[in-house]
């Protein structure tokens, strides 16, 4: 692949729903330039975007795959991004250095929740957008109703650049903005004149269009109003600057399994897409001295990159990719990672397409390349030129919903599941991995079940361990209602030395989770073994009455007792306050806790009804409803995490996936008697 400057490369990231036809977009792109010589298929596990062995078995994408394309001198990196919901990251990070976003929607289908969330990720971002209406040559397809669809969900931006010919066959489109006819045939395409019957239907869509050209540019919007015609020179400009700006969403057609209309996708964004030098500075800060820096997308620049994507390879190593922002990038120089404040060496550089690395030297600003063994850098690191350092803010990726845990099918391996899995979260920073001490679990945080499926999957084939995904254990909690006044007494003699121990203990609840005080007069209790029965005592709360689960809020008095001159020992008064503990737990009406989770849930208005009966089954409490700027609903709640393990999945499907949430502990609150029973009930047979 030869070398291209900055003004000539172009960052896209493909986006959309999941079964949108976005990979064979790619193959119809590699396919047209030359770059392979047959399109491989989904079904049949060959295209070069889905080339992991679970994305072969699952026929879907699960990582972004950059695909470098040469197209009429210019470079354009494509962000292949998975549709499916789990992988949300993916598409975050890769718009994250992208120049603009193409939203491939399906035909057959229309907008689709994936078109609307890609849309708002887009948006977020302020990039410039593209729809691509592709799966053309399905039956029964109204692209007037597609059409007017796309501009009631995202505004009068939306213009067609491209009209389809030939009804449900699919034989070519009118380009609107060149008003020239191209048809399919065989070999290609062949450009025509605009057919007589299309004449009439196309003028107003043109006139939308040289509308939005005059809005463009002060000097055309007075030609317009003059009735002057614009050149076509005038037009692209005009179109151009709409583009950039977002004030014009061109929506194209495509047939990609046919590879029609992906040529003139290609021509388009070569044409239409900022290319990195007309990006707006890039801001961060100094690491040093906290003060903004600022770069421009310039190869005569100090080096700064961001690093949005690593690939884990147990043979190969770590890859990382990364845009570069400014200036240079070489290999076997030394650059600076502001966000670890570590140096790292960089190895080879090449050019990934799909699996295939092409060897590179170097790196231009705004180009995108793949680094192999930097030993401290992430996702998500700013690597620079140690004498001018600046970092950039970090990606934001989505906290983890659903939550499992694992367990090792073989006795052994368990610390190759925390090895293999702290690998993987290098990979995906969207799902976290956490060893619960108390319940002595590992728990995998990610976006969904299939998500968490992939990350199993990927244990097995990439660190060769097997592991089965379980329902986490509740971290249930004990304490009292009620007060009682106990006696605890130790006394034993065995041919020897005795043990003797006797305490009274007054117990009742408490604000903080222990307080122990004592109120001896006389020295019935020796000073000495004063803090045995408190030790005593808090060995105790490690495990309670009722189920064996930790004891909170309680408060001991210890307030008399007595002792033997020979007999008695610290280890004596430990094991008198133990048996003090259980009998004084028992009488003071021992009750369980449940941790009760703060839940923020955004919704579109039309499922508010499901969500809070939904709610409310959960023994949930709604505490109030915040109206958000997007027209959505904020639901705040609280409910026991018992009810609320596959919220995550519920949520999906209440809202077809239009509904996202956030949760965290609250408190502790008391376990319903009739619950409190089943959960003893269960926990005596597991010990059983």
């Amino acid at each position: 692949m030869k070398k291209y400057s900055s003004d000539s490369i172009r960052n896209v990231a493909l986006v959309g729903h999941g079964g949108s036809g976005k990979t064979t977009v790619m193959e119809s792109a590699l396919f047209s330039t030359g770059a392979i010589n047959r399109m491989g298929r989904v079904e049949d596990g060959n295209t070069v975007s889905d080339y992991e062995k679970l994305e072969i078995e699952r026929s879907m994408s699960i990582g972004t795959s950059l695909i470098p394309i040469e197209w009429n001198n210019v470079k354009i990196n494509f962000l292949d991004t998975p549709g499916y919901f789990d992988f949300v990251g993916e598409v975050i990070s890769s718009l994250r250095v992208a120049g603009a976003a193409v939203i491939v929607v399906d035909a057959s289908s229309g907008v689709q929740v994936g078109t609307e969330k890609v849309w708002k990720y887009a948006n977020e971002r302020k990039l410039p957008t593209f729809i691509l209406v592709n799966k053309m040559d399905k039956e029964n397809i109204d692209f007037e109703n597609i059409l007017n669809e796309l501009r009631d969900k995202f505004g009068k931006s939306v213009a067609p650049f491209m009209i389809p010919m030939g009804g449900e066959d699919f034989t070519g489109f009118v380009n609107v903005v060149d008003m020239k006819a191209r048809s399919f045939t065989d070999k290609g395409y062949s450009d025509g004149e605009i057919p007589d019957d299309m004449a009439a239907s196309l003028e107003p869509i043109r006139e939308m269009l040289i509308e939005s050209v005059a809005e463009s540019d002060e000097e055309l919007l007075e030609k317009y109003f003059e009735g002057d015609a614009f050149t076509q020179e005038e037009i692209h400009k005009g179109l151009k600057n709409g583009i950039a700006d977002g004030s014009i969403v061109p929506v194209l057609v495509s047939s990609a399994v046919k590879n029609n209309g992906v040529a003139t996708l290609l021509d388009i964004l070569a044409e239409y897409v900022p290319n990195p030098k007309e990006h707006f500075d890039y801001e961060g800060i100094n690491p040093k001295t906290d003060e903004k820096e600022i770069r421009k997308c310039d190869e005569a620049e100090p080096f700064s990159g961001l690093v949005f994507k690593t690939i884990v390879d147990p043979f190969v190593g770590k890859i990382s990719l990364l845009k570069v922002m400014s200036g240079q990038m070489k290999s076997g120089t030394e650059l600076f990672n502001s966000s670890e404040d570590k140096s790292e060496k960089v190895g080879n550089l090449f050019i990934l397409r799909g699996k295939t690395q092409i060897e590179a030297t170097g790196a231009v600003a705004g180009d995108i390349i793949a680094a192999s063994k930097l030993q401290n850098t992430k996702t998500g690191d700013t690597l620079c030129d140690k004498s001018k350092p600046i970092k950039y803010d970090k990606i934001k990726f989505p906290e983890p919903t659903l939550f499992m845990a694992v367990e090792p099918k073989s006795k052994g391996d368990e610390e190759k599941i925390g090895s293999g899995l702290n690998r993987l979260t290098e990979e995906d920073p969207t799902f976290q991995v956490i060893r619960n001490s108390e319940t002595r679990q590992t728990l995998v945080g990610g976006q969904g079940d299939i998500h968490i499926n992939v990350i199993t999957s990927k244990l097995k084939d990439k660190f060769g361990v097997n592991v089965d995904i379980i329902d986490q254990k509740i971290p249930y909690r004990e304490t009292i209602k009620g007060t009682s006044d106990v006696q605890g007494k130790h006394k034993k003699q065995s041919g020897g030395a005795g043990q003797y121990g006797d305490v009274h203990i007054r117990f009742s609840k408490s604000n903080e989770d222990f307080e122990f005080q004592e109120e001896i007069f006389g020295g019935s209790v020796p000073k000495q073994y004063i803090p045995a029965v408190e030790k005593g005592l808090r060995e105790c709360l490690e495990k309670g009455v009722l189920a064996g689960f930790p004891v909170v809020n309680l408060k001991a008095v210890l307030y008399d007792g007595s002792y033997h001159d020979v007999d008695s020992s610290e280890m004596a008064f430990k094991v008198a306050a133990s048996l003090a503990f259980k009998k004084g737990m028992q009488e003071a009406n021992p009750v369980l806790l449940e941790p009760i989770m703060h839940v923020e849930i955004n919704v579109p208005d039309d499922y508010m009804g499901d969500i809070m009966g939904d709610m409310n089954k959960r023994r949930g409490r709604i505490l109030g409803m915040e109206p958000q700027n997007d027209g959505s609903q904020k639901v705040v709640a609280e409910a026991p995490m018992a009810e609320m393990f596959k919220y995550a999945i519920d949520l999906r499907s209440m809202t077809q996936a239009r509904g996202s949430f956030t949760m965290k502990f609250e408190r502790y609150e008391e376990v319903p008697a009739h619950l409190s029973d089943k959960i003893i009930e269960a926990v005596k047979r597991e010990e059983e």
